[in-house]
């Protein structure tokens, strides 16, 4: 059987990524449930906005430690048990979350979270390259990263919910314990980190992945270890690129129930159903992009297109917040541009190191692109506090998106990059971008 047959059987589909998307929904929930305790931090801790958007920012450096040696410990020694580790661990932070008396705890339980969680991401994505071929890679982490908006459009409601009849420490008990509940289980029942050790594959979808995953990396010249994945300006750029975007994702997902609510005047129950809405139009944008980058392996123009139509209608649903329903529109269209870059990136992200190596480098771009992560909220609230209005806030996060867009084009290959080693010049990564 060859690369070229068709594949046979869908295990991998129905199996490895909707576990794979379960355990990221809950630790997205755990991460950004935050944004719904704000009010209730301020107010029992006197908590400024800018504090609390540090508070919520600040996972995000935490985040760094384990993403360049979660995505060695995964490829070298299993990508199922370090997850289950790192599960347990972020369970326990989550709900010592909601225990904390003063800020100062605040900050270093939300960082241990981070570093709970921060190994998570690049596990995962080295699970999928030892799953998925190339030809099917850029859609494998499109349906996979589908747990952002499905962990919101979850989180929202349930958050709103919790909050209409009790506190912040309650929300961060009741979702705290889901990592023990479900995660967990799923993930130790279900998973196996390569097609040779599952059982529930049949031999010729097996052969099928194996087949192709030899074929993606037969021509793939001698690597001559990391010290190439951080000479490389094409890994630096991606780097860059993935800061500039989630300066203006997370800097807008924090801030959204706050930003609703100021729009609508609603309370906690319909600021969760609200928040919910932009993260189901982008589930469907990040599907639809992915697809068409697979297809057409402009994957530069695919981030491009995504990040400026974000960039535009985020301003503009601020500007034009007297008009809600308008307003939350365009917050729908804002939220889709943020996310849908996501599948065209990581599958540009991926080619550019031979997958024995991707989890290095998709690691370095996760670790240090994250400390957006950190900038973006703690800056929204600076400017919220200076300003007394979120536009100013959504002008530079739109700035953001689109520098992010920009340098992404930089990274120009063949439309059909085959497997390389990362060279300091050689621009394989962006897949086809124009």
């Amino acid at each position: 059987m060859t690369a070229t047959a068709a594949p046979i059987g869908r295990a991998r589909w129905v199996r490895l990524i909707p576990v794979a998307v379960i355990v990221y929904v809950i630790s997205y929930m755990d991460r950004t449930n935050i944004s719904f305790a704000f009010a209730g931090l301020g107010q029992d801790l006197h908590l400024d906005k800018a504090q609390q958007g540090l508070a919520g920012g600040v996972f995000f450096l935490g985040y760094l430690v384990l993403q360049i040696p979660g995505g060695h410990l995964a490829e070298r020694w299993s990508a199922k048990k370090f997850v289950a580790i790192m599960i347990v661990l972020w369970g326990v932070f989550a709900l010592l979350s909601g225990v904390v008396q003063t800020f100062g705890q605040l900050l270093v339980v939300r960082a241990l979270l981070g570093v709970a969680e921060g190994g998570i991401w690049p596990a995962i994505l080295v699970l999928i390259s030892h799953w998925f071929p190339r030809r099917e890679r850029a859609r494998a982490f499109g349906v996979w990263m589908m747990n952002i908006p499905i962990s919101s459009i979850i989180t929202a409601p349930l958050s709103g919910w919790i909050l209409s009849f009790s506190d912040w420490r309650a929300l961060f008990f009741i979702q705290g314990a889901l990592p023990f509940l479900i995660a967990l289980p799923l993930w130790w029942l279900l998973v196996a980190d390569r097609p040779s050790q599952a059982s529930w594959v049949s031999p010729g979808e097996r052969d099928w992945i194996e087949t192709s995953l030899v074929e993606d990396e037969r021509d793939a010249p001698p690597f001559a270890g990391y010290g190439e994945v951080f000479r490389s300006s094409v890994v630096w750029r991606l780097v860059l690129v993935y800061f500039f975007v989630q300066v203006g994702f997370y800097g807008l997902t924090l801030w959204l129930p706050t930003l609703l609510k100021s729009t609508t005047g609603g309370n906690s129950t319909l600021v969760g159903w609200l928040t919910a809405i932009p993260y189901v139009v982008a589930a469907v944008a990040m599907y639809l992009n992915a697809r068409a980058a697979d297809r057409n392996r402009r994957y530069g123009l695919h981030v491009l297109g995504s990040l400026a139509i974000g960039a535009v209608t985020l301003v503009a649903s601020v500007a034009l917040g007297n008009l809600a329903a308008l307003s939350i529109a365009l917050i729908c269209v804002a939220m889709a541009g943020a996310l849908a870059y996501d599948g065209p990136f990581w599958a540009s992200a991926s080619l550019a190191v031979p997958v024995t190596l991707a989890g290095g480098a998709m690691g370095l771009v996760n670790a240090l692109g994250n400390l957006g992560g950190f900038v973006g909220p703690y800056l929204g609230g600076y400017l919220q506090d200076l300003s007394g209005s979120f536009l100013s806030t959504s002008v530079v996060l739109a700035v953001s998106l689109v520098l992010g867009g920009l340098v992404m084009i930089t990274l120009r290959g063949r439309a059909n990059p085959g497997p390389a080693a990362v060279e300091p010049e050689r621009t394989t990564t962006a897949g086809g971008s124009a």
